[in-house]
């Protein structure tokens, strides 16, 4: 494959929003490829979020919530919507002490990443979480969760068990990867 291949802007002919829920919006860009022709290339732009690997030192942070859109239960990291002018390091801290009621001391960013790109509009943070201190919890109207810890010895395996989920795992595997698990 030439640099050539890759210097096509795809032109944008036409956007259009077909819904807007408040939360997320759908729609479709039709575009100009490569080879001149048009096509209508779906989408779904959702704000950002943020996953948090919150450990003790010997334990890693999890809420077991059940998930409407896919009708199953999750053992999964403790994750939320990034607010207007937050950045991932500070919603970490604030979903963390709201869904588990644990305050850390500190949050460290470890990726910053696009999520689903053949569908999605929509960027991910994976954070760091750690000096963990019991606080009340603030969960919103639609949160029903449960908050538990498991060994962080066993951290890959419990992220993989089904039903897993593409945040768990990428959260894990970061904080292994950069040492911290």
């Amino acid at each position: 494959m030439s640099d050539d291949d890759h210097d096509h802007d795809w032109p944008v002919i036409e956007s259009k929003v077909e819904y807007d829920t408040g939360w997320y919006e759908g729609g479709y860009d039709r575009v100009e490829q490569p080879d001149g022709t048009e096509k209508d290339y779906y989408w779904a732009a959702l704000p950002p979020a943020v996953v948090i690997v919150a450990t003790t030192g010997e334990e890693l942070v999890m809420v077991d919530q059940y998930r409407p859109a896919i009708r199953e239960q999750h053992l999964e990291l403790p994750a939320g919507i990034v607010e207007d002018g937050e950045s991932y390091s500070e919603a970490g801290a604030r979903e963390l002490r709201e869904e588990t009621g644990f305050d850390p001391a500190g949050v460290s960013l470890l990726e910053e990443f696009w999520v689903a790109t053949g569908v999605l509009r929509h960027r991910r943070g994976i954070v760091f979480a750690e000096g963990l201190e019991p606080v009340a919890t603030d969960h919103d109207s639609n949160e029903f969760l449960s908050v538990t810890t498991v060994p962080v010895a066993d951290a890959l395996d419990v992220a993989r068990r089904q039903p897993s989920n593409d945040a768990t795992i990428e959260g894990v595997l970061l904080a292994q990867v950069e040492g911290l698990l």
